[in-house]
């Protein structure tokens, strides 16, 4: 039966109002102490393992549904009646036929994210195929080469949002090296009574209207908030550094396989097992700090790769990553498991525990972090005096959130990379950093394409750094150890250690108060054209975040190497996050011929614009 939305809407208006009142008084620890105590408001425990379909032959429906979360209806759309999707577990080496039919009464669609498949069976209508219309079924066949963590999510309008997800896990045809006694799928998500349409639209009208972490009198009285002069130089340039998520908790309820805090979703172990959780990020648009407070994790695979085993606390996921962790529990006693929105607006929560019915504290929410002169692009200022000099009278409001207006009227320069020598002595390692070893020169990278961004654009990256080392906003301070990229090295060796071709540049733009978003200030409904790629060629992309937000960047049909100083071990992966003001560079190997969706994994950014087609072109006469 179809919810009336304004029944659904009408549980987390009391939650709205909550965080309303802390807010009004500046109140962090009223939102952190607020949470624990609706959280742990819980049954005993839901021990429910996902629903799962296993191939070679796999049957799929899409339709609308209602779903429960902490107890209250939403409206959802699933897959075979749940939300998530069932787990679908495959076997590397197998050829699998997946039947998807649609009851809804609009076009749909499956894209199997990070799986390297046909580009016709990619599952993105407009680029890889028309769309699965109304009361039909698409058949998607094709062999499955890779093994790991993967999911599965419709690429239609915003589906996603609404519950069309779920993973997938697929078997390696020998023997798994990763050794575990038990294992868990942990599918992270954000779930809303609104409509997307509905956030979309108020994020355009006010990009600000989900954040009611704002800072206040109160908090800047009570020493919570910046200093005043601090206060007084973000004034000036009407910038908010609370600035972080678009849709924050809110409007969200952050869930663990489709359920709320509260509803406890738990996982079991024995004492002294080694648990394997296959972690997924499938929210629309929520990056999550994941810790076990009392346990630590080590982390096995990245994006569904192996990587040599990193022993942290805690790690950043953005929208679209996996991660997979070891855990070894020997205590007889349950755990939380946190998934911290990374503004701290909001948590998703569940329970590792020896039995069904446990239930371990719930941390508080952390103090909600700030943006930082690093998130402008303008490294680390915090010695500097910005009441005068370069930064006197900068006004930001034309530019929105933006920083100095930068003159776009001249194109930006060409990156080029001039040939280095190897037959003198070695250069020092930082230059060596993600070269290609096997070759004894780097390439000409003059041919760069030179960049423009467009009219609106804010530009707040006049000093793009990489940031490739650092944990994630928020979690520089957080007194335990943190998963960086460059903690990330690969098990197997990089099946190409070419040097690259050639090098392109890509800025991540857009206007924060306008909501517009965009790849070289030029939104995918304006830009037709694809970027080309000749198949085989080696292209370093630099990937430069010109924007004060995180973007998790997405290329279908393909992995690549990010450049971070571990030479032909490299990890290698199929999303990465760029930090504000930040830089990130891979290499990637064009092999896989067709037409390739490339986007921001956050879902209204992508709605926005922030997308565009890679096209992987033949070689020879048919290019």
């Amino acid at each position: 039966m179809a919810l009336n939305e304004r029944s659904a809407i009408r549980p987390v208006i009391d939650r709205r109002a909550l965080l309303r009142a802390a807010a009004a008084v500046g109140s962090t620890a009223a939102l952190a102490a607020w949470f624990p105590a609706w959280a742990q408001t819980a049954s005993s425990g839901l021990v429910a393992p996902l629903p799962t379909v296993n191939g070679p032959d796999v049957a799929l429906r899409i339709a609308r549904q209602t779903m429960r979360i902490d107890g209250k209806p939403f409206r959802a759309i699933g897959i075979n009646g749940t939300v998530p999707g069932p787990l679908i577990r495959l076997r590397q080496g197998q050829n699998v036929r997946l039947s998807v039919s649609n009851d809804l009464d609009v076009d749909s669609s499956i894209h199997w994210h990070g799986l390297l498949v046909p580009f016709q069976y990619d599952g993105v209508p407009g680029v890889s195929f028309p769309g699965i219309t109304p009361r039909s079924t698409f058949l998607y066949e094709f062999p499955v080469h890779q093994a790991g963590t993967y999911w599965y999510h419709s690429h239609s309008g915003f589906q996603e949002q609404e519950g069309l997800y779920g993973p997938i896990v697929i078997d390696p045809e020998g023997v798994d090296p990763i050794v575990s006694d038990r294992e868990h799928v942990i599918v992270l998500s954000d779930h809303s009574p609104l409509t997307p349409e509905a956030i979309f639209r108020n994020m355009k009208v006010n990009p600000g209207h989900f954040n009611l972490q704002r800072q206040t009198l109160g908090g800047l009285l009570a020493g919570r908030d910046q200093p005043l002069k601090d206060r007084i130089d973000w004034g000036k340039m009407r910038m908010d550094p609370t600035d972080i998520a678009d849709a924050t908790g809110s409007t969200y309820t952050f869930l663990v396989n489709g359920h709320g805090p509260r509803d406890n979703w738990t996982a079991l172990f024995k004492p002294g097992e080694r648990v394997r959780l296959r972690i997924i990020n499938a929210s629309a648009m929520t990056f999550f700090n994941v810790r076990i407070p009392g346990l630590r994790m080590t982390v096995v695979q990245a994006d569904g790769l192996n990587v040599r085993p990193v022993e942290i606390d805690e790690f950043q996921i953005g929208v679209a990553e996996t991660y997979d962790v070891i855990v070894t529990p020997r205590d007889d006693r349950a755990y939380s498991f946190v998934g911290e929105a990374s503004d701290r607006s909001g948590m998703a929560r569940a329970t590792l525990a020896p039995r069904a019915g446990m239930a371990a504290e719930v941390p508080p929410l952390r103090k909600r972090p700030l943006v930082t002169m690093t998130d402008m692009g303008m490294g680390d200022m915090s010695g500097m005096d910005m009441s005068g000099g370069a930064m006197a009278g900068m006004d930001h409001a034309a530019m929105g959130h933006g920083a100095p207006t930068l003159d776009m009227s001249a194109p930006a320069p060409a990156t080029s990379m001039p040939e280095l020598d190897m037959s003198g002595p070695a250069p020092a390692a930082d230059a060596m950093a993600g070269m290609d070893h096997g070759s004894m020169k780097m390439r000409d990278f003059s041919a760069a394409p030179q960049v423009q961004r467009g009219p609106g654009v804010q530009t707040i990256s006049p000093m793009p750094m990489d940031r490739t080392g650092e944990p994630g906003q928020g979690l520089a301070d957080v007194g335990h150890a943190v998963l960086t990229y460059r903690d990330l090295v690969a098990v197997d060796r990089n099946p190409d250690v070419r040097a690259p071709d050639r090098s392109l540049d890509l800025h991540l733009t857009g206007n924060m108060e306008r909501f517009m978003w965009s790849f070289d200030g030029v939104k995918m409904s304006d830009h037709h054209a694809p970027i080309p790629f000749i198949e085989g060629e080696r292209v370093r992309v630099n990937l430069i975040n010109d924007s004060m937000m995180s973007h998790p960047i997405h290329l279908h049909g393909h992995f690549f190497e990010l450049v971070t100083g571990h030479g032909d071990h490299a990890p290698r992966k199929h999303t990465v996050i760029v930090l504000p003001g930040g830089k990130v560079t891979f290499d990637v190997t064009a092999d896989a011929v067709g037409d390739w969706a490339f986007h921001c994994h956050l879902l209204y950014h992508m709605a926005a614009g922030m997308m565009r087609v890679v096209s992987v072109r033949p070689r020879g006469e048919a290019a």
